[in-house]
């Protein structure tokens, strides 16, 4: 069962062209907001390594700003190459106005 982690106020993370990095006991966690929802996945594209919480965001997919994989940010499934992998998720919840990650 997960464990919920704050990570911030709902204000820090409300609708964004990219999503934001938050660490989690020392991993990097990829937080995006798509229609009043939040997602969490992997920072850490699988390709390369691109910090995927710098990519552009477009509806419900993130690119990776290194080389242009794409990533769905409610499933973590690729959606499109080089990747050939997804990324993990993670659960997200609202608590009052915080926002928290659920890690394992």
């Amino acid at each position: 069962m997960a464990r919920f982690v704050r990570v911030g106020p709902r204000a820090e993370f409300e609708a964004s062209d990219t999503g934001r990095l938050v660490e989690v006991e020392g991993r990097r966690i990829a937080l995006f907001s798509v229609g009043g929802g939040y997602y969490a996945i992997d920072d850490v594209c699988p390709h390369r390594g691109g910090p995927l919480s710098e990519g552009p965001l477009s509806g419900d997919v993130v690119t990776c700003p290194l080389h242009g994989s794409r990533f769905n940010v409610k499933t973590g499934a690729v959606t499109a190459p080089p990747a050939q992998q997804g990324v993990k998720t993670f659960p997200v919840r609202v608590t009052g106005d915080d926002v928290e990650v659920g890690i394992e």
